[in-house]
């Protein structure tokens, strides 16, 4: 399970460290995906399969299914994590999730999140003042 929130480094060269907690679990090949909430998503090739999985089993036919397969795949790449526990972000996903020097990387039970450092802290705030009522919301629908 991927748990955690962290603060690290994109170098000149678009390379990040992945943070050490999660390296084991997650392997030496990743898919970086576009993310919502202007976010990119991590995540091992075994958790891929299955988001491919459900992603395809839902029908063509309607835009919805398109578009979203299309924004998920369209941009997906495959990276390979380096002997030093790095990987490598595509210019395209830097520049769509506005990502800076200052990067935060968040497990999420399944998947990692990587943030421009103040987008996180942004968004953090306003989740926070929510929390509450979100948990109510999951409690009527027997989440929590």
């Amino acid at each position: 399970m991927l748990i955690g929130e962290y603060t690290h480094t994109l170098d000149d060269k678009n390379r990040m460290s992945l943070p050490v907690k999660f390296r084991k679990e997650m392997g030496k090949s990743i898919v970086v995906a576009p993310g919502l909430d202007n976010c990119l998503s991590i995540f091992t090739t075994k958790e891929w399969q299955k988001v491919s999985a459900k992603l395809s089993d839902s029908s063509m036919l309607t835009t919805d299914n398109r578009s979203f397969s299309r924004f998920m795949f369209g941009q997906a790449v495959i990276v390979d994590v380096d002997a030093n526990g790095r990987i490598l972000i595509p210019e395209n996903l830097k520049i769509r999730s506005n990502l800076a020097t200052k990067v935060v990387v968040i497990g999420v039970q399944n998947r990692a999140e990587i943030w421009n450092e103040k987008a996180w802290n942004d968004y953090k705030k306003v989740v926070e003042t929510q929390a509450d009522a979100l948990a109510d919301k999951l409690g009527q629908i027997g989440v929590l």
